[in-house]
């Protein structure tokens, strides 16, 4: 390995430009990533292709995203076994293969089996491709990495369903894999040739044979039985089911056994002590927040724009494509101001911002909503994502050492995915829950003694009774009021789940204060000054 000489005080430096680097790993980050939500609007094309239900084809999400949520936090013991580097190759040759497999699948348990392997492979890439950058530049630059590595976090799972969904009408849902491939070869080429292990990444082969199977083991029930029960939980009652209940009790059972486990373990899959670190336990609070609020986010508008406003799965991922175009230009700004302002400041300032972002939401989210208003909440929407993003990211760093840096990118990773899972499940279920609270209070209001709900039905009963005879006129005026009522309803759910969103940001402000307050550009890991 070609590296700089390094001696005691001297920092290793990678043989190439660690932009190089940046961007190479981040090519393999977002091809990852992006196939977290790629194939989410292919679903019933795919289902309908392979002859299986759309409850059986929302299987094809759940399968990669179990996978990989159990995947992400074992990079740091992978990477100890075979070193960082050909952890990441590996990872980016299963997940290019898999692709294949996927896109070349006959039935729907074939596809589930390469979904599942998939996942695996691309469990591996985010937290990998995070811990390279991190070592790759100097302390007061690893937030503009950390930019990069943001806006592809945050701008892949955006572009994902528009992509899916012009892949689809356009050419086959076969592609939605088989586009992996090129883009696996070219990262697969570029890492071999640029990307270097530090030289206190050391490959152990022998720690294969000490492989800590029980706490995998804990970690497969407890992220299969959280993922099932999010995926399933709305569409079979949440926990009135037994089938709920019975993936709950796993999910946390497993979380349970999984702690005690590591936390007792010589050699763990998941260094849990690392919690111990105050700073780094808030990040990874955080950094789930902000993976919750940006999923979330991420499925609630393009949702409120088809079902309510009747725009089409393409129009709708259009609207949030302003707001990829914004981050463009913010991330790099929120990068730069790392190395000048603490990350305790930016993530104070970010959550503000999603304050204001979220209660202007609220506002302006209703019937009336045009495309170009659409398009300017996105923006309005995606501002505060890097400076929360990369300011939590860096803290997280902040007085952890150097040979941990696998260890923190692997768990606040796992912490983004695990909170975007939870509250898309969560505000989802919180929009069904509001729609119905305002469904019963709209409805009170429509009772026979009501002088404008009987003139408003009396002015439709004429119109309708006008057009299609009068026998029909009273049904179909009642039919136009109850569909006008719901459709009120569903907007005030979402205006107040929005509004839910903003109140949680206030509480994340007074949360982020709590974060040590680093020095910019200060050394890294043990020594950075706190205060």
């Amino acid at each position: 390995m070609e590296t700089e000489q390094h001696g005691p005080g001297v920092r290793w430096k990678p043989r190439v430009n660690p932009w190089l680097i940046a961007m190479t790993v981040a090519l393999a980050a977002f091809m990852e990533v992006l196939d977290t939500s790629i194939a989410n609007v292919a679903l019933p094309h795919i289902a309908g292709s392979l002859g299986a239900s759309t409850d059986e084809g929302t299987w094809v999400l759940t399968s990669y995203l179990v996978s990989n949520a159990i995947v992400l936090p074992m990079g740091a013991w992978a990477s100890s076994v075979m070193g960082r580097r050909n952890f990441f190759v590996l990872c980016i040759v299963i997940f290019t293969i898999s692709s294949f497999l996927c896109g070349a699948a006959l039935s729907l348990p074939m596809l589930l089996i390469f979904r599942v392997i998939q996942g695996a492979g691309g469990g591996g890439m985010q937290p990998m491709a995070q811990a390279i950058m991190a070592d790759s530049f100097e302390p007061q630059k690893r937030g503009q990495a950390f930019a990069l590595y943001g806006l592809v976090v945050v701008l892949a799972p955006s572009i994902g369903p528009t992509l899916g969904g012009w892949i689809t009408d356009n050419l086959s849902w076969r592609w939605i894999f088989f586009i992996n491939i090129p883009v696996g070869i070219l990262a697969f080429v570029l890492v071999n040739r640029l990307v270097d292990d530090p030289p206190w990444i050391k490959s152990d082969r022998s720690k294969l044979r000490q492989m800590d199977y029980l706490g995998l083991s804990f970690l497969t029930i407890a992220m299969g039985g959280m993922q099932i029960m999010l995926d399933k939980g709305e569409e079979n009652a949440w926990f009135a089911s037994g089938f709920i209940r019975f993936f709950a009790f796993l999910f946390v059972g497993g979380m349970i056994a999984l702690v005690w486990w590591e936390w007792r373990h010589k050699n763990p899959l998941i260094n849990i002590k690392l919690f111990r670190f105050k700073n780094f336990a808030i990040c990874c609070f955080l950094m789930a927040l902000v993976g919750g609020v940006l999923n979330a986010n991420t499925v609630l508008q393009p949702q409120f724009m088809q079902l309510l406003l009747g725009w089409t799965a393409t129009n709708a991922g259009l609207a949030l494509t302003a707001g990829g175009i914004a981050l463009v230009f913010v991330m790099p700004l929120a990068g730069y101001a790392t190395g000048k302002v603490s990350a305790r400041t930016l993530t104070v300032i970010g959550f503000i911002l999603f304050v204001i972002s979220f209660h202007y939401a609220a506002v302006v989210t209703t019937l009336e909503m045009t495309f170009s208003l659409a398009s300017w909440l996105r923006v309005v929407q995606m501002i505060p994502i890097p400076f929360c993003f990369i300011a939590i990211t860096t803290a997280a760093y902040v007085g952890m050492p150097k040979e941990e840096s696998n260890q923190v990118a692997g768990l606040i990773n796992f912490a983004r995915n695990i909170g975007g899972s939870i509250l898309i499940a969560v505000t989802n279920a919180q929009v069904t829950s509001r729609t119905m609270w305002h469904e019963q209070h709209l409805q009170s209001a429509m009772t026979s003694g009501s002088i404008a709900f009987q003139q408003h039905t009396q002015a439709l009963t004429g119109l309708y009774g006008s057009r299609f005879g009068g026998p029909n006129g009273q049904p179909m005026a009642l039919a136009s009021i109850y569909d006008k009522l719901n459709q009120q309803a569903q907007m005030q759910g979402y205006q107040d789940v929005y509004m839910e969103l903003a109140w949680m940001s206030v509480g994340l402000v007074a949360l982020a204060f709590l974060l040590s307050k680093n020095k910019p550009g200060a050394a890294a890991g043990a020594a950075e000054t706190m205060h």
